[in-house]
């Protein structure tokens, strides 16, 4: 039986005919309105002429990368030089004919824009203000810089992640920063339902610090309850074994899965060895056991171990790669993937929001002030003015995304 269909047409979105400003810049801000995108919204992302700095982060193709494709795709894009008083001027009159504003600056960055909460609440009092910020607005650390590398180390996710020797590791992807745009985003969503109820916006304000702090509650409930604990599985066997052609992954978190997986490697007679008679036992002898699991995985190939262990019933996966991942049988099936047509890079593989037919297709991420004339025709302002602009580079008008691109 076919998936269901990932997709509904954009006036059937729960967010059809939002407004949102997005003036952010990296990830955590730029998440969250994109995934406002996904779901309906129309987004306005406006950036400084030196871009959004995101561009120039990981691996970059031309003016644009792997993460502004990630976070910023389907937007309209308007570039306007903020720091003259004639592009304040033009944000604040964007700002004042959207539903939601999405900012990252550090504290009192917006409000030297004329574009703080306050400035805008007085005029628009249904606007839904969304601030993120590293660690708060005020107290000790809020001027403090915050990167998603800093925030993993300060909120305690290098700590959770730590080696066999305790030895801190960052989590290898941009989790700190990912995590607040979901945060953002499902708060941004909370406020709208209240706005819809009340008729009034409000301030929502996030910071990397309380989300990585949130994303942590079990960690930090079972260090209060417990204690220090020493880095590493709570069962046994418990880890990645090498096959002869790969690595599996499998644990046992209880004696019945204990005893499905040694039906599975054919060691019944390790459910008589007193050594292994419950968690306890076996953690006390983990390295003798996570020993003999090995030897015993290394004997066969994945897939062979993959068709036994799955018959038993056994905790298990495939160490997979990403190209494995992507071409995974149950994404192929689910369609998990998108595809992203980006011009000048060609397709590209995307994971949407999760949730079934309440998003989008993909979209290609714009070039720094690829709409911007029409975003200000539509927004209202005279073209003699919006002329007057672009000689004097208070705003900028940038070919459509892969023009140019050979």
């Amino acid at each position: 039986m076919p998936p269901p269909s990932l997709t509904h047409p954009d006036t059937e979105l729960p967010f059809a005919g939002l407004r949102v400003l997005d003036i952010s810049q990296g990830i955590a801000g730029p998440y969250c309105a994109h995934i406002l995108w996904q779901q309906g919204a129309q987004v306005i992302k406006v950036e400084p002429p030196a871009g959004d700095w995101g561009r120039k982060v990981g691996v970059v193709r031309g003016d644009t990368s792997a993460l502004a494709l990630a976070y910023n795709g389907g937007k309209r894009s308007a570039c306007i030089d903020a720091t003259t008083g004639a592009g304040k001027a033009v944000l604040l009159g964007l700002a004042l004919q959207a539903d939601v504003v999405v900012q990252n600056f550090r504290p009192q960055v917006a409000e030297r824009l004329g574009v703080g909460y306050a400035a805008l609440a007085a005029q628009r009092p249904q606007l839904v203000y969304v601030s993120i910020s590293g660690y708060g607005p005020d107290g000790p650390y809020a001027d403090y810089p915050a990167s998603d590398s800093v925030m993993q180390a300060d909120s305690g996710l290098m700590f959770a992640n730590r080696d066999a020797d305790g030895g801190a590791r960052r989590i290898g992807m941009l989790l700190a920063d990912a995590a607040t745009g979901l945060y953002a985003a499902q708060a941004c969503a909370a406020a709208l339902c209240r706005r819809y109820r009340s008729g009034r916006g409000g301030h929502v304000e996030l910071n990397l610090f309380e989300a990585c702090c949130a994303l942590q509650a079990n960690n930090l409930l079972e260090h209060a309850l417990g204690g220090p604990a020493a880095a590493g599985p709570v069962s046994a066997p418990n880890g990645v074994y090498a096959s002869r052609d790969g690595s599996v992954t499998l644990l046992a978190l209880n004696d019945t899965q204990f005893g499905k997986l040694c039906r599975a490697l054919d060691h019944a007679d390790w459910l008589d060895d007193p050594r292994f008679t419950d968690n306890a036992a076996r953690m006390a002898h983990a390295a003798l056991l996570n020993q003999l699991v090995a030897s015993r995985i290394a004997t066969r190939t994945t897939a062979q171990w993959q068709e036994i262990l799955s018959r038993h019933d056994v905790l298990h996966a495939p160490v997979r790669s990403y190209d494995d991942v992507l071409s995974h049988p149950q994404a192929v099936h689910r369609q998990s993937f998108q595809t992203l047509a980006q011009p000048g890079l060609g397709p590209l593989p995307f994971a949407g929001i999760p949730a079934r037919g309440m998003r989008r297709d993909a979209g290609a991420a714009p070039v720094n002030g690829e709409h911007t004339v029409e975003i200000l025709r539509d927004a209202g302002f005279a073209q003699p003015a919006i002329d007057d602009w672009l000689r004097q580079g208070v705003v900028r008008q940038a070919p459509a995304a892969g023009a140019g691109v050979q």
